[in-house]
């Protein structure tokens, strides 16, 4: 039994715009403390190009924005308790567990440097982080598959659904070694963020040193048990000798998250006002690890739910001498990707708030262009009238009834991710016509994002993987009772919401928990620290079957778009 205000671990989530810490009491799972950082440059949107669909992040946003947040998170916690316990909290964390968006990619040199952080490349783009919704290498994925199928071996996406996707490591590596010579020519190694940002507090950034994370390089970068690692050079070859290169300097080990990477260093220990003894967890993905802080079992399909989706469930491991069931069209079946000694399978969506936020920026660029232009709309309040649309079209979009004649969209406005991964495809709406307002298009756009999570709750289960239960975390989850509302009717299924709003930092407390040995596995500490389902929704029948007529006209025009893309 672990007593109250003596053991604190820190969960590390680094999200698209910001990095979020938790501090928890490792004995119940509360919070003492917590801080949101957001990245400067990101903020500024420096190094990226949304018409290209070009997203990349400079290593120093990470870097810079993690001790704000963890020092901030420290010092919140030592405010509350200054009443009552005398001492910073600091003495008292065992250890931190980071996660990250992912496949999010830097090139290195040999000593584990990005290249970004080199005076020869300070501001070149490609040198930099590319972000998981960087979809620049369409056609490097699309080279990447039809090698697959055809260079006379293993076909090396079947672990990953069948479907090598532009929003993945190997895509991402080749466009940019095409792209960009000098950075081929500098490049040694390769690393994503979960592994870089462990490997930089722990002092092991030494290609030859980095525990590479299980998570991600199963899910993202073609590892597994069966091939002994990575793919073979002669597949590499035969797209790019410096792929080879690079796949030489990942070694073929790989660590679940459970696993300490290693302590902090001095420098780092300083800097976050740690001690050395801290013990920092081999890294991992953002929706992995926040299935686990959401309550990720056997039957659970845990939605992490923001910008984009990522679903995560897991199920046992074959018995010996049985080979693993493949799943057709997800993003991935990875050995302890997710739990130690479970399969952890990987779905999701390309664009779920994304898709909200789309459509917002669309409705305000007439008042943006007013204020730039028009003298007399210099005291509009850009700001607050960006923050107050999206819920007041959720508040209208919720008094329509939906019918079979409603507007109709595809959720595919940033390519689809699941099934079968196509970064080529397009949204498209029908149904508009002259009396089609705002609130309306809304409401098309929250059933949209749902009917594409029913397409893949269908994708798992007409594969065998039963799912009995549906938990929502995230920022979308949390905020829009609406769309959870409505994802529950077109699936007819509760929707759980957890309490809370920091799933992922939540996540990587309990894996900090077990490596640091407060419990024994993290079923355990999952159970202590996790926080819980908050509100469910459930399925109002009127609605469902109006929902199931009108999935029907989604799947229809889904295969028209993808007919007319191919």
């Amino acid at each position: 039994m672990i007593a109250s205000n003596e053991h604190f671990v820190a969960g590390v989530d680094f999200g698209t715009d910001s990095v979020r810490v938790v501090i928890l009491d490792a004995a119940d799972g509360k919070v003492a403390g917590s801080r949101v950082a957001y990245y400067p440059r990101w903020k500024k949107g420096l190094y990226c190009n949304p018409k290209e669909n070009q997203f990349r992040q400079h290593p120093l946003d990470y870097t810079e924005s993690l001790v704000e947040a963890v020092t901030g998170a420290i010092h919140e916690a030592d405010t509350a308790r200054s009443g009552t316990d005398k001492g910073s909290i600091s003495s008292k964390i065992s250890a931190i567990s980071v996660d990250t968006t992912g496949s999010t990619p830097v090139l290195a040199d040999r000593f584990g440097t990005p290249l970004s952080l080199l005076p020869a490349f300070a501001e070149d783009p490609d040198a930099m982080f590319i972000l998981w919704k960087d979809h620049t290498s369409v056609q490097e994925a699309d080279e990447i598959n039809r090698v697959s199928r055809s260079w006379g071996g293993t076909d090396f996406t079947k672990y990953v659904g069948g479907v090598y996707s532009s929003e993945w490591f190997w895509a991402k590596l080749l466009h940019t070694i095409r792209k960009n010579p000098k950075i081929a020519q500098a490049a040694y190694t390769a690393m994503e963020h979960c592994d870089w940002i462990t490997a930089v507090m722990t002092g092991t950034t030494n290609p030859d040193a980095i525990k590479r994370s299980r998570c991600a390089a199963g899910h993202k970068i073609m590892w597994h048990a069966e091939w002994g690692g990575y793919p073979p050079r002669e597949f590499f070859d035969k797209l790019d000798p410096k792929l080879s290169d690079i796949r030489d300097s990942l070694g073929t080990d790989t660590w679940t998250t459970d696993v300490p990477a290693g302590t902090l260093t001095p420098e780092w220990a300083q800097k976050l006002g740690l001690s050395e003894s801290v013990i920092v967890c081999v890294g991992a993905y953002d929706a992995h690890i926040g299935a686990v802080g959401g309550g990720a079992a056997p039957g659970t399909l845990v939605k992490s739910i923001g910008t984009s989706t990522c679903d995560v469930i897991i199920g046992p491991k074959p018995a010996t001498g049985q080979q693993e069931h493949l799943i057709a069209g997800i993003c991935g079946q990875v050995d302890g990707s997710v739990v130690p000694g479970w399969i952890g399978y990987e779905a999701g969506q390309s664009a779920y708030g994304d898709y909200y936020a789309w459509f917002r920026d669309l409705l305000m660029w007439p008042i943006q262009d007013l204020v730039a232009t028009d003298p007399d709309a210099k005291h509009l309040d850009i700001e607050n009238i960006e923050k107050a649309i999206l819920p007041a079209l959720e508040e209208a979009a919720s008094h329509i009834e939906p019918t079979e004649s409603s507007v109709l969209a595809l959720d595919w406005v940033n390519g689809r991710r699941t099934p079968f991964a196509n970064q080529n495809l397009t949204a498209a709406i029908s149904g508009i016509n002259l009396g089609t307002d705002a609130p309306a298009m809304m409401r098309a756009l929250f059933e949209a994002t749902a009917f594409g999570a029913r397409s893949i709750i269908e994708c798992f289960e007409d594969s065998g993987i039963e799912i009995q239960k549906v938990v929502a975390i995230g920022g979308v989850a949390r905020k829009s009772n609406l769309g959870m509302q409505i994802l529950s009717d077109v699936t007819n299924r509760d929707i759980h919401v957890t309490a809370g709003d920091q799933s992922c930092a939540i996540g990587a407390a309990v894996f900090a928990a077990t490596a640091a040995g407060l419990y024994p596995d993290i079923f355990t500490a999952q159970k202590a620290l996790s926080a819980g389902i908050e509100r469910i929704h459930k399925p109002d029948s009127t609605h469902v079957a109006i929902y199931d007529k009108l999935y029907e006209k989604f799947c229809r025009l889904e295969q028209f778009i993808e007919g007319e893309t191919k």
